[in-house]
C-alpha cells in the first residue's frame, strides 16, 4: 500500500467501471482536418471522385456501409443526410444526386469516435434530477465521467445508478447507443464578453463600438448587426478584423447544445464544440445548486483545453438534457479545479478555487461567472501533498460544516485524497484537516494511463452515507464509501486546525 491509511474508514466497492472503445459516436470528418487540426481539407476532390462513381458502386458502397453501421447508432441515415448537407456546397452546378449517393457522401465525411477508447476517469456524482420509482431510503444518481479518445481528447459523459438505504451502490446499464449533442438557440451575456475583452486586452474603441451597440442580453443575429456596424465604420476605427475575430471566438465558446427527448441521460455524450476546448474538456464537477428560492439547477465547472491554454468554463442544465456552456472570467477563474458550493452562502455564489496553482482557496461572486479575490484557506505543508493541493469536487453540507475532499501530489507523483472542514457561514475559515489522506493509491490502484492516481470530482451524501466515486490511475472509475459521521469524528480526533492547534 502506498500512504495506507486505517481498517474501516472506506470501504471500496468492487464496482469499477473499464473504459469501452466499442462506447462510439459519430461525427464529422473532414479529410485533411483530422482531429479537429487545421490543416487544408480535401473535401473538394474526395467529392468529385464520389460523383464519379457509377450507380452500382453507389449501391454497393452505401449498403456496406449500412449493414455495418446501422445497428450501431440511432438514426443513422439521418446523420448521414446532415453531413452530406454540410458539405454540399461543394458540388457545384448540376442535376442534384441521388438518394443513395447523399448518403453515400454522407457517409464518406462521417467517422466513429470512440469516447472511451484510451480511458475513463474524474468522476462526479449528483442526485438524479427524476427520482420516481426508486425505494423507500434510496436515490437515483447522475454520475460524469471524462472520457478519453483518439488524440487524448476529453469529454464528458454519464452514468447512472442507484445508492441503497443501506448504503450500497448498483449502476444501470447505459444502453447500446451513445448521442452527441445538437446545437440549440443561445443568448449571450454582455458582460461576459466584456470581461473576456477586457482578459485579452482589447478594450479599445473597436470592442466599445460593439459592446454599446448591445442589449445586456443578446442574440447571435445581434451579434451579426452589431459587428457589420463595426465592420462598415473600418475606415475611422483601428483593429476593426482583429475585434471581430475576438468576438466570433467568444461568441463560438459560449453556446446551447441539447439531446434528443427519446436518449436517456446515460446516452448522452458531450463533445468538444467550442475553440477554447478543442483538444478536450475535462474534470467536470457537477454540483445541484439550490437557490434562496429553492430553483434546482445543476451546474459544472470543467477544464477547456485549446491544445495549449487551460481555463474553467461553467455548464448548466436542468434536465441533463439541455445544456448551457459559458466562460468564466475573474483572476480566480484560472487554472483547473474551480467547485461551486451547492447553494449561496451569505447571498453570494461560493466556489473553491486553485487559481494559484498549488493551493486551496476560497472565492465568491454575484453572478457565478466573474470570480475575483480568492482567498487562501490551506497550503502544501505536509509530505503527501507538497507538490499541490486541490479540491475533489464541490462541498458537501454538514450541521458541522463545509465537508470538503481534497487532492494532495506527494513523492513520485502519486495523488491521495483527503479532508477538511469549512464553516458554514465563513467558509474562508478552515476548521478542521485530516492529518493523514482519507485514501491513497492500494496496490490494485497503481496502475494505469497515469500511475499511483486516486482522484474524484466530487462525492454525493447520501443519508449517513458518503458515496465518492474516484478516477483509479487515470484510467479506470472505483466507488467507495464512507460513513460520514465516522468521517467527522476522524476530522475532530485526527485533526490539524489552522490556528495550528490539534
Amino acid at each position: 500500500m502506498i500512504g495506507a491509511v486505517g481498517p474501516g474508514r472506506v470501504t471500496r466497492t468492487p464496482l469499477r467501471l473499464r473504459p469501452d472503445p466499442r462506447r462510439v459516436v459519430t461525427r464529422l470528418f473532414l479529410p485533411g482536418q483530422e482531429l479537429m487540426g487545421n490543416g487544408e481539407s480535401r473535401a473538394a476532390g474526395v467529392v468529385d471522385r464520389i460523383l464519379a462513381l457509377s450507380d452500382d458502386d453507389v449501391a454497393a458502397a452505401l449498403n456496406a456501409v449500412l449493414t455495418g453501421f446501422g445497428s450501431r447508432h440511432r438514426q443513422f441515415r439521418a446523420t448521414l443526410e446532415d453531413h452530406f448537407r454540410i458539405v454540399a456546397h461543394r458540388l457545384g452546378a448540376g442535376a442534384p444526386p441521388s438518394s443513395e449517393r447523399r448518403l453515400l457522401l454522407g457517409a464518406f465525411f462521417t467517422a466513429e469516435y470512440s469516447v472511451e477508447a484510451a480511458a475513463v476517469c474524474n468522476p462526479s456524482i449528483v442526485l438524479h434530477p427524476d427520482q420516481r420509482g426508486t425505494a423507500p431510503g434510496a436515490a437515483r444518481f447522475v454520475m460524469s465521467l471524462r472520457g478519453v479518445g483518439e488524440g487524448h481528447i476529453s469529454c464528458i459523459e454519464f452514468r447512472t445508478g442507484v445508492i441503497g438505504a443501506d448504503g450500497t451502490v448498483s449502476l444501470d446499464d447505459p444502453g447500446p447507443f451513445l448521442v452527441s449533442g445538437r446545437p440549440a438557440e443561445t443568448v449571450y451575456d454582455r458582460e461576459l464578453f466584456r470581461g473576456k475583452l477586457a482578459e485579452s486586452g482589447d478594450q479599445g474603441e473597436s470592442a466599445a463600438f460593439v459592446l454599446d451597440s448591445l442589449p445586456a442580453r443578446f442574440t447571435p443575429g445581434e451579434l451579426d448587426r452589431a459587428l457589420a456596424g463595426l465592420k462598415a465604420q473600418g475606415v475611422t476605427h483601428r483593429g476593426v478584423r482583429t475585434t471581430i475575430d475576438q468576438f466570433r471566438e467568444i461568441a463560438l465558446s459560449n453556446y446551447d447544445t441539447e439531446f434528443p427527448d427519446d436518449s436517456t441521460v446515460a446516452e448522452r455524450v458531450l463533445l468538444p464544440t467550442g475553440p477554447t476546448e478543442s483538444h478536450g474538456m475535462e474534470d467536470a464537477r457537477f454540483v445541484r445548486f439550490v437557490d434562496d428560492d429553492g430553483t434546482v439547477t445543476y451546474y459544472a465547472t470543467y477544464t477547456a483545453f485549446d491544445g495549449v491554454h487551460v481555463e474553467p468554463q461553467l455548464l448548466e442544465t436542468t434536465d441533463f438534457r439541455r445544456f448551457r456552456v459559458t466562460q468564466l472570467t475573474g483572476t480566480a477563474a484560472k487554472n483547473k479545479g474551480l467547485a461551486l458550493f451547492p447553494r449561496r452562502v451569505g447571498g453570494r455564489y461560493v466556489a473553491l478555487s486553485r487559481w494559484d496553482r498549488e493551493s486551496n482557496a476560497v472565492v465568491t461572486s454575484d453572478n457565478c461567472r466573474s470570480w475575483e479575490a480568492a482567498t487562501t484557506l490551506q497550503s502544501p505543508e505536509r509530505p503527501w501533498e507538497l507538490l499541490q493541493l486541490g479540491n475533489c469536487g464541490s462541498p458537501v453540507e454538514t450541521p458541522e460544516g463545509w465537508l470538503v475532499l481534497t487532492h494532495g501530489v506527494g513523492p513520485m507523483r502519486v495523488y491521495s485524497i483527503g479532508a477538511i472542514l469549512l464553516d458554514l457561514d465563513d467558509p474562508t475559515k478552515m476548521l478542521a484537516q485530516l492529518s493523514a489522506p482519507l485514501m491513497s493509491p492500494d496496490d490494485s490502484e497503481r496502475d494505469g494511463y497515469v500511475p499511483n492516481v486516486v482522484y474524484s470530482c466530487g462525492p454525493l451524501l447520501h443519508g449517513q452515507w458518503l458515496v465518492i466515486p474516484y478516477g483509479i490511475a487515470d484510467a479506470t472509475v472505483g466507488i467507495a464509501v464512507v460513513d460520514v459521521a465516522e468521517l467527522l469524528d476522524r476530522l475532530r480526533t485526527e485533526t490539524v486546525v489552522a490556528t495550528g492547534g490539534p
